[in-house]
């Protein structure tokens, strides 16, 4: 019986953190709009509008290390020969 919740496998892992990635730059960008094109002039908004890029950095590392794992758990091709230049990528 499989597990229940997102992290069944390392495939629905590195899709939801591709998915948090995908989110993460929508709010960067939007806040980077606003902060562009109405300027607000509020106090908190110097600290708020550059947390979404920094998740954004947080969530491509994350992303990153979730999808180099998954390619390494997984067994090559059966019958094929790997050149030198697949083993290096």
């Amino acid at each position: 019986m499989a597990e229940p919740g997102p992290f069944r496998s390392s495939a629905s892992a590195v899709r939801l953190a591709g998915r948090l990635l995908c989110w993460c730059l929508a709010a960067a960008m939007a806040s980077a709009a606003v902060d562009a094109f109405l300027d607000p002039q509020v106090r908190w908004w110097g600290v708020v509008w550059p947390l979404p890029w920094w998740l954004t950095c947080a969530t491509a590392l994350a992303w990153s290390v979730l999808r180099a794992r998954e390619k390494a758990d997984r067994p090559p091709p059966q019958g094929s020969a790997r050149s030198d230049w697949e083993r290096a990528a």
